[in-house]
């Protein structure tokens, strides 16, 4: 666990989060900026940079961590019509918290991957 890392706090419940789904090893939570109607994190509880970082130092765990992800999409209702799956990796992607997070899109139609 990182003490200046957010998703770390998330964990030790030092930080609220409104959990939707919760393991051994993971925890997942809806953002608090929302970008589809509905927009969840999934964390690994133990603290990783990021997906390449974390298939590097614990396959199995990148593993339950996309198994989690696949059964907050089922509890969210979104198994039917769709969902998208979305890891940020480092600064050009977007990624604003340095810890490995997937993030679960759905609920509505989603467009295309990347705007131009």
């Amino acid at each position: 666990m990182s003490n200046d890392c957010l998703f770390c706090r998330i964990v030790a419940k030092e930080i609220p989060a409104s959990v939707v789904h919760e393991t051994d090893q993971t925890l997942a939570f809806r953002d608090i900026a929302p970008k589809a109607p509905v927009h969840v994190l999934v964390i690994t509880k133990e603290h990783h940079t990021d997906v390449g970082a974390l298939a590097v130092a614990d396959p199995a765990l990148a593993g339950i961590l996309l198994a989690a992800a696949g059964t907050v999409a089922e509890l969210e209702g979104l198994a039917g019509d769709g969902y998208r799956l979305i890891f940020n990796t480092g600064p050009d992607s977007g990624q604003e918290v340095p810890h490995v997070h997937v993030h679960v899109f759905g609920g509505q139609p989603l467009g295309p991957m990347l705007a131009r």
